[in-house]
């Protein structure tokens, strides 16, 4: 005869009952006892004599609901995840379901079916982990050793979690910016250059660079710039690319931290470095984000090279920030009115100081210059006169010399064509674009700003 093991309930009823029937006892007080009607203890006692103990036994014992999920779409389902949606967290993954794969699940199902199946979302709690890890062990002493490889396999570590901060009060007050070197689409490592809102957690630039540069810094300031206008502060890293020049290095063009704060400077925005992780924590908190969402996004829409992938952030900012971010109360806004885009260009740019050589010409990342004015004709400079070299965030090169501003133009080696047998077309009126000058470029202001940082750099060693 089967063995009939009953639950607690179960068997408290079968106890009242079988006692009842053995002793002819008093169904009122059975009745009151299982808190049940007369009719009820008339139909357990009938079941009793007939069936036993079994008859205790829920009738859905067992049994799968109608509903349940089949062990061969949990399968479909665990193989999705393995073999394609990887790297993704239950949340984002549930969202591939329903956008890419068309099956509907609610993210409780998503969880039981891979957490069934010792399959951890990147973001699980070590809490969580150790609690599944005691089930496991138990599975693991009764496994075969390549079963027991494969469970051990799944457990992974979690990573920690950034402080929390009370969050500013205004819109632009605070502007958190930071690069994150990563494997975030094709085979090789690449810098992803963020910034980011306080106040409401809106992303408001993101670029793509080799490596974390100055120039990825310049272009998620355009950004910033030309859709919001002037914040009021920006908290970035002072560990890597922001720092003071090296003393073993003379070149201003190379002292990332002067260029870009002195760009600030003429815009009016407060910058602050640091190099502890919890003085900029959203951004930090960003990049731990983007890390389990953006490589798949790139993955899945086969991005392989940094301009489809710079181009694919413009989209994927505004779906990040819809579903993350908080509203923006343009009342409470701190931003400046946006500038000009010429002045945005002139603004974000590198400058540094030469001196004219017996050439009449100035050297610049290796090649050779010539001053230009605006009717296309050379201007020539006596040996040794000092002029600054701006290099627009667009890459076209001017220089100050005193109170007036020449464009550049390359001298080659080589002529491209010759003057005694080449046909060379006299070109008349030819005009060259040289923008107005404006302050931030004059010589005198840049260099005393130079000046101050190298104080500022004595001060600090």
């Amino acid at each position: 005869m089967r063995k009939v093991e009953l639950r607690m309930n179960e068997e408290y009823k079968y106890k009242i009952i079988k006692k009842l029937v053995e002793t002819n006892g008093n169904k009122q007080r059975a009745a009151v006892t299982l808190k049940r009607s007369i009719r009820q203890i008339d139909r357990m006692i009938a079941g009793y004599k007939e069936y036993g103990k079994a008859f205790f036994v829920h009738g859905n014992r067992d049994r799968k609901p109608k509903h349940a999920l089949t062990d061969d779409f949990k399968t479909e389902i665990e193989l999705l995840y393995i073999n394609k949606y990887f790297d993704c967290t239950y949340t984002k993954f549930k969202e591939f379901l329903e956008t890419r794969e068309n099956i509907n699940l609610s993210i409780d199902e998503v969880r039981v079916i891979l957490r069934d199946r010792y399959i951890f979302s990147p973001k699980t709690h070590k809490s969580t982990k150790r609690k599944f890890r005691k089930k496991l062990e138990n599975e693991i002493k009764t496994a075969k050793k390549k079963e027991q490889e494969k469970l051990k396999a799944k457990l992974v570590l979690a990573e920690d979690a950034h402080p929390r901060q009370p969050r500013c009060q205004y819109f632009g007050e605070e502007l958190q910016m930071d690069a994150c070197i990563h494997h975030w689409f094709g085979k090789e490592k690449t810098a992803l250059h963020a910034a980011i809102d306080d106040a409401t957690g809106q992303v408001v630039g993101l670029y793509f660079d080799k490596q974390e540069t100055l120039n990825g810094y310049y272009n998620i300031t355009h950004q910033i710039l030309s859709k919001y206008g002037i914040p009021y502060l920006i908290k970035t890293d002072k560990r890597t690319v922001f720092e003071y020049k090296k003393k073993a290095s003379s070149k201003v063009e190379e002292d990332t931290f002067t260029q870009y704060a002195y760009a600030c400077k003429q815009l009016g925005i407060h910058i602050e470095t640091s190099s502890v992780p919890e003085f900029k924590p959203r951004v930090e908190r960003l990049f731990q984000t983007l890390q389990q969402r953006l490589p798949q996004e790139l993955r899945i829409s086969q991005i392989s090279t940094i301009d489809e992938a710079n181009e694919f952030l413009k989209q994927f900012i505004i779906q990040y920030n819809n579903k993350f971010a908080l509203c923006i109360n343009h009342n409470k806004s701190v931003f400046e009115k946006q500038p000009s885009e010429e002045k945005i260009n002139l603004t974000l740019a590198i400058l540094c100081q030469r001196v004219v050589d017996s050439g009449h010409s100035i050297k610049f990342n290796n090649e050779y210059y010539r001053f230009i004015n605006k009717l296309g004709n050379p201007i020539y400079f006596n040996k040794g006169t000092k002029c600054t070299v701006i290099k627009a965030l667009d890459g076209q090169l001017f220089a100050t010399v005193d109170e007036s501003i020449f464009a550049l133009e390359k001298i080659s080696e080589v002529q491209s064509k010759s003057e005694n047998f080449d046909d060379i077309e006299e070109v008349k009126g030819r005009k060259i674009y040289i923008p107005r000058m404006i302050h931030p470029w004059k010589g005198k202001s840049f260099e005393e700003f130079v000046k101050k940082q190298e104080h500022r750099l004595e001060d600090v060693a």
